[in-house]
C-alpha cells in the first residue's frame, strides 16, 4: 500500500478486489482501515458501493459477502472479533460513512429491491407515507424505466445492512448455528444501543475537521412527480434547529436524524411485507380517492413512457414473503430495545416553570417511537405470521416476539421489591393507556393463537409449552381487567362531536417522520381506542370481543383438548413404563402383544422420555389453571368437561374412542373425532381376532420365511400334538413350562367363549409350536450379529447355536418361574 496518493481510484478498487482473493480476512480488514484513514473522501467515494456489497452481499443474494449471519465467535473467533471491530459504530467502516457524509455524496439503491408494497406504490408514482423515501426517487442515469433511491452514505450503508437479513436466505446456514450468537445479531444490538440509547444522548459522529460537525441530510427536489399518501408536513427537526442560535449549540438536535433513519430503515426492511388485501385495507378512504383522481388525470409518465397499469403494479409486489426464524428473532430484539428506549423517557416535571422548557428531540422521539413507527407494521407482520406460519414448534419464535411486545413493563427501569419477586407481579395501572392503544395486539391476536392451538397436537411438549407461555402472560394480575376495560371503551356508543367529526377514525400517518406535525393530544380514552382499531382494520371491521361468548366457547374447546391431551400423555406414559418394565435383550426374539394385534401406534413421546411427558402434563395443568383465572371458568364446567373426556375410556383408562355420533348406520366421526384420529390422540380399538399364525404378513417380516415356517410348524404340531397335550396337562414345573410356551392363553380364551370364532377356526387350538417370530427381520439381524460376534471370537457356528439355544432356554425357565409358577391352573 505504499504511495497511496499516487494511485487512481480505479486502480485502488482493483487492488482491493485482488486482496480479497490473495490475503486473509484479518489482513484485508487492516488494509481497509489504513485506506480509510489515509485516502481522501474523493477517492473513497468510488470504492464505497463495492465495499458495502462485499460485506453484506449483493441484493440478489448471489454474493454472500462476509456472511455475518453465520459468523460466530465459537467457530471463528478471529474473524468474528475482527468483523465486529471493523463494523462497530466507532469503527473504520462508520468512519468511512461519516467521511463521505460530510461531502454529501449520493448512492443509488434500486427500487426493485425494496419491500413489495413500497416498490409497487413507488412504481405507481404514489409516494409512501414514510419520510425515508421523500425527495429521493429518481430515474436511472441510463434513461430507462427503472427507478432508484438517491441515498446518503449512512442511509445506503444501513439499507444494505438491514436488507441482507431478507436477501441472504440462501446462504449456507447450518443447524448448529444459533442466530442470537451470530455477528449480525450482535451488530443489530450494538447499533440499537448506539443510535437509540436508553441512557444519555446519541454520541456525535467522529469528524475529521476539529470543531466541525457532520451536517444532517439536506432535502432534494424530486425528479419524479408523486402523489402522496397524505399531506406533506414540514420537518420538526428543521423548525427545532431554526429556533436555535447555532447548529452546534444543540448536538442532539443536529444528529437525531440518525436515530430516526436507523429505525425507519429497520422497520421498512423487516416489517413492511404483507398481502395485496392487507395493503388495500390499510389505505384510508381519502387516500384511495386521491390515488383514483391521480390515475384518471395522469396517463403517462415523464420521458414519454407509457403508464404502468394498476394490475401490473399491484401484481409486482405480491411477493411470497416467508420470514425465517432468524428474521423473527431479530425483530424481537428490535421490539425489546424499543420498549427499553421508550421506557427510559424522563418523567414530566411537576413544577409549572419546568413546563415552559422544551423537551429535547430525543425525549420527544422516545414518547412517540412505538405508536408512530412500529405499531401498525408490527401488527400486520404478526397477523401474517399467525396465519401462514407452519403448525410446528418453530412458531415459538413468533410467539415470544408477540409476548415481548405485549409486556412493555418487563423492560421498565424500575424493579420490583425483592420480597415480592416470588409472587406474580401485578400490572400497574399506568400501562392501561398502552394496552388500550394496542387493544388488537392483545385481543385479535389472542383469538388467532386460539385458532392455531386448536389445530395442533397438545401432547407434544413444545406445543404444550407455547400454550402455557401465553396463558401465563395473560394471567398476570390486573392485565385481563385492563383488556376488558379497553374493550368496554371501544364498545361505548359513539358521541358525535362537531369539531371532531371531520377527523374521526382517519388513518394516522404512522409511517411518517417523527418530525412531522403531530396532532394535538386526545384526552378521550374511548376515541383513542376506536381510532386505534379502525386505523388498523378499517371502519367496516367487525370486532370480536375477547371476553365475549364466541371466544369463550373457543377457550372451552381448548380446555377440552387440554384435558384430552393430558389423558393421552398419561396413557402413553403408562404404556412406556410397561414396555420398559418388560423390555429385555431376549424380547428381540419374541413377538410382543402390541406387535401381534397392532392395537397401539406410537407417539413422539415414546422417544422423548418420561421426563418430557411429565413436563407436558405440568405445562397443560398450569395452562388450564391460568385460563380459568383469565376467563373466570368455574369448577362445575371443568368437572363436566373432564367427565365428558373420560366417558370414552375403557376400564383400564388407556384407550379412548374418537368423538362420534350415533346414526342409523352406526357410529359416524365428528370433525373433532377426525382431528383426534389424524393427530393420534384417539383411535378405535381394532385388534386381530383370529389365529396369530394366520395374520397378514407384516412389513418387518420376510414373506418367504413366514410361509415356510408356517408349514414347518404345522407339520410339527400335527406330528407331536398328543405328546404336547400330555406335557401341558402335567401339574409340575415341566407342565407349567410347556403350558406357558406352547399355548396362547388369550387366543384360547377368545375361542372358548366365542362360538363364531370356534366355528371359523379349523386349526387345533391346543398346545402347539410357533416359529413365525424367526421370520422377523429383527430376529434375523440379531442372529446374524450373534454369529458375527461368535466368528470374531472363534467360537464357531455350532458353539454360537448352542449359546443361543441355552440362553433362550434359560430365559424361558425364568419367565415360567416368575410369571407362571404361581398360576398353574389359569391355562
Amino acid at each position: 500500500m505504499a504511495g497511496p496518493y499516487l494511485q487512481q481510484p480505479s486502480f485502488l478498487l482493483a487492488t482491493l478486489k485482488a486482496d480479497c482473493v490473495n490475503k486473509p480476512f484479518a489482513q484485508r480488514c487492516h488494509d481497509l482501515e489504513t485506506v480509510i484513514e489515509e485516502f481522501p473522501a474523493k477517492e473513497l467515494h468510488g470504492i464505497f458501493p463495492w465495499l458495502v456489497e462485499s460485506i453484506f452481499g449483493s441484493l440478489d443474494g448471489i454474493i454472500v459477502g462476509w456472511n455475518l449471519r453465520c459468523l460466530q465467535g465459537r467457530t471463528n473467533p478471529t474473524e468474528y472479533s475482527v468483523a465486529l471491530d471493523f463494523l462497530d459504530p466507532s469503527g473504520p467502516m462508520m468512519k468511512l460513512v461519516y467521511k463521505l457524509q460530510a461531502e454529501e455524496y449520493r448512492y443509488d439503491f434500486p427500487v426493485s429491491y425494496l419491500p413489495g408494497p413500497v416498490k409497487a406504490s413507488i412504481q405507481e408514482q404514489v409516494l409512501p407515507e414514510c419520510s425515508l423515501y421523500h425527495n429521493k426517487v429518481q430515474f436511472t442515469s441510463s434513461g430507462g424505466l427503472d427507478l432508484n433511491l438517491a441515498l446518503n452514505p449512512f442511509e445506503y450503508y444501513m439499507f444494505y445492512f438491514a436488507i441482507s437479513l431478507i436477501t441472504q436466505k440462501n446462504s449456507p446456514i447450518t443447524h448448529h448455528i444459533s442466530p442470537s450468537n451470530s455477528a449480525y445479531f450482535i451488530l443489530v444490538d450494538t447499533y440499537l444501543k448506539c443510535f437509540l440509547p436508553t441512557e444519555g444522548s446519541v454520541l456525535p459522529p467522529p469528524s475529521s475537521n476539529p470543531g466541525g460537525a457532520i451536517p444532517s441530510p439536506t432535502p432534494r427536489s424530486p425528479a419524479v412527480p408523486f402523489t402522496s399518501y397524505g399531506m406533506h408536513h414540514t420537518s420538526l427537526l428543521k423548525r427545532h434547529i431554526a429556533h436555535q442560535p447555532s447548529v452546534n449549540a444543540d448536538p442532539a438536535s443536529q444528529e437525531i436524524w440518525r436515530s430516526e433513519t436507523l429505525l425507519q430503515i429497520f422497520v421498512e426492511m423487516w416489517l413492511h411485507h404483507y398481502s395485496l388485501e392487507m395493503y388495500q385495507k390499510m389505505q384510508s378512504p381519502h387516500v384511495k380517492l386521491e390515488v383514483l383522481h391521480y390515475r384518471l388525470s395522469i396517463s403517462s409518465k415523464h420521458h414519454g413512457s407509457p403508464a404502468q397499469s394498476s394490475y401490473q403494479a399491484l401484481h409486482a409486489y405480491q411477493e411470497s414473503f416467508k420470514p425465517t426464524e432468524e428474521h423473527v428473532l431479530v425483530v424481537r430484539l428490535l421490539v425489546k430495545h424499543l420498549h427499553a428506549f421508550s421506557n427510559s423517557l424522563k418523567p414530566e416535571p411537576l413544577s409549572p416553570s419546568a413546563h415552559s422548557h422544551t423537551a429535547s428531540p430525543l425525549e420527544e422521539f422516545k414518547r412517540v417511537v412505538i405508536p408512530r413507527f412500529v405499531q401498525q407494521k408490527l401488527y400486520i407482520f404478526l397477523q401474517h405470521c399467525f396465519g401462514h406460519w407452519p403448525l410446528d414448534a418453530s412458531f415459538r419464535a413468533v410467539l415470544e416476539m408477540w409476548l415481548s411486545y405485549l409486556q412493555p413493563w418487563r423492560y421498565a427501569p424500575e424493579k420490583p421489591p425483592q420480597t415480592a419477586e416470588l409472587l406474580p407481579r401485578s400490572v400497574s395501572e399506568k400501562w392501561a393507556a398502552f394496552i388500550q392503544e394496542n387493544l388488537l395486539m392483545y385481543t385479535k391476536l389472542f383469538v388467532g393463537f386460539l385458532n392455531r392451538t386448536l389445530r395442533t397436537d397438545l401432547v407434544s411438549p413444545k406445543n404444550a409449552l407455547m400454550v402455557f407461555r401465553v396463558a401465563k402472560v395473560f394471567a398476570q394480575p390486573n392485565l385481563a381487567e385492563m383488556i376488558l376495560k379497553g374493550e368496554q371503551l371501544f364498545l361505548e356508543p359513539e358521541l358525535v362531536i362537531p369539531h371532531r367529526q371531520h377527523r374521526l377514525f382517519m388513518t394516522p400517518t404512522l409511517g411518517g417522520s417523527f418530525f412531522s406535525s403531530w396532532p394535538p393530544t386526545i384526552t378521550d380514552a374511548s376515541f383513542k381506542v376506536k381510532s386505534h382499531v379502525y386505523s388498523l382494520e378499517g371502519q367496516d371491521f367487525q370486532y370480536k370481543q375477547m371476553f365475549g361468548t364466541e371466544v369463550r366457547n373457543l377457550v372451552l374447546k381448548l380446555a377440552q383438548l387440554i384435558c384430552q391431551a393430558q389423558q393421552t400423555a398419561k396413557s402413553i406414559s403408562d404404556h412406556s413404563a410397561e414396555t420398559m418394565a418388560s423390555h429385555s435383550f431376549f424380547s428381540w426374539f419374541k413377538f410382543t402383544p402390541s406387535e401381534m394385534n397392532g392395537s397401539y401406534t406410537g407417539n413422539d413421546l415414546d422417544e422423548i422420555g418420561q421426563d418430557s411427558i411429565k413436563k407436558t402434563d405440568e405445562y397443560l395443568e398450569k395452562a388450564l389453571e391460568y385460563l380459568c383465572q383469565i376467563f373466570k371458568l368455574n369448577e362445575a364446567q371443568l368437572t363436566q368437561m373432564m367427565m365428558k373426556c373420560g366417558t370414552a375410556q375403557d376400564e383400564n383408562g388407556k384407550k379412548q374412542l374418537p368423538d362420534c355420533i350415533e346414526s342409523e348406520n352406526g357410529l359416524i366421526l365428528t370433525p373433532l373425532g377426525r382431528y383426534q384420529m389424524i393427530n393420534g390422540l384417539r383411535r378405535f380399538d381394532v385388534q386381530y381376532q383370529g389365529d396369530t399364525e394366520l395374520q397378514p404378513i407384516r412389513s418387518y417380516e420376510n414373506a418367504t420365511l413366514v410361509r415356510l415356517l408356517y408349514r414347518l410348524s404345522s407339520a410339527l404340531n400335527e406330528r407331536f400334538a398328543e405328546q404336547m397335550d400330555v406335557l401341558c396337562s402335567r401339574e409340575d414345573f415341566i407342565g407349567r413350562f410347556c403350558c406357558y410356551h406352547l399355548t396362547n392363553p388369550h387366543f384360547v380364551h377368545k375361542i372358548r367363549y366365542s362360538p363364531v370364532l370356534k366355528d371359523r377356526t379349523n386349526q387345533n387350538w391346543g398346545p402347539r409350536i410357533s416359529l413365525r417370530f424367526l421370520a422377523s427381520y429383527r430376529t434375523l439381524f440379531s442372529l446374524l450379529m450373534l454369529y458375527f460376534i461368535a466368528s470374531w471370537f472363534y467360537i464357531g457356528p455350532v458353539g454360537c447355536t448352542f449359546i443361543i439355544l441355552f440362553s433362550y432356554f434359560l430365559y424361558a425357565v425364568i419367565m415360567t418361574f416368575f410369571f407362571e409358577g404361581r398360576k398353574p391352573h389359569e391355562h
